[in-house]
């Protein structure tokens, strides 16, 4: 498993190393190796004692994307490719002359 790290100079006292949620950690080293070596065991001591990483499939309605059932609504409309384009040339336009409204 890999975690993201941050690592930062302590004044006058080597390094920290932190690790963010769910395995919120801190240590201290004279050196950034040290610090890391430090991070590294305190959280090889914590998964041992009962905890767990892992992820959360979550499925329902409360977790779907209200804008899903829209995907595709234009794909049949002679239409839309004209609007496309009426929507890039005004980009174009906007680009070229920044201080039109």
């Amino acid at each position: 498993m890999k975690i993201p790290v941050l690592i930062e100079p302590v004044a006058g006292n080597g390094y920290r190393a932190k690790s963010g949620e769910p395995l919120p950690f801190a240590a201290e080293g004279a050196t950034r190796d040290e610090a890391i070596e430090k991070l590294r065991d305190l959280l090889h001591r914590q998964l041992p004692a009962g905890a767990e990483v892992t992820a959360l499939e979550i499925s329902g309605a409360a977790a779907a994307n209200p804008w899903v059932e829209f995907a595709g609504m234009f794909k049949d409309d002679p239409y839309f490719d004209e609007v496309v384009e009426i929507m890039a040339e005004n980009r174009r336009r906007a680009d070229e002359e920044p201080d039109l409204p």
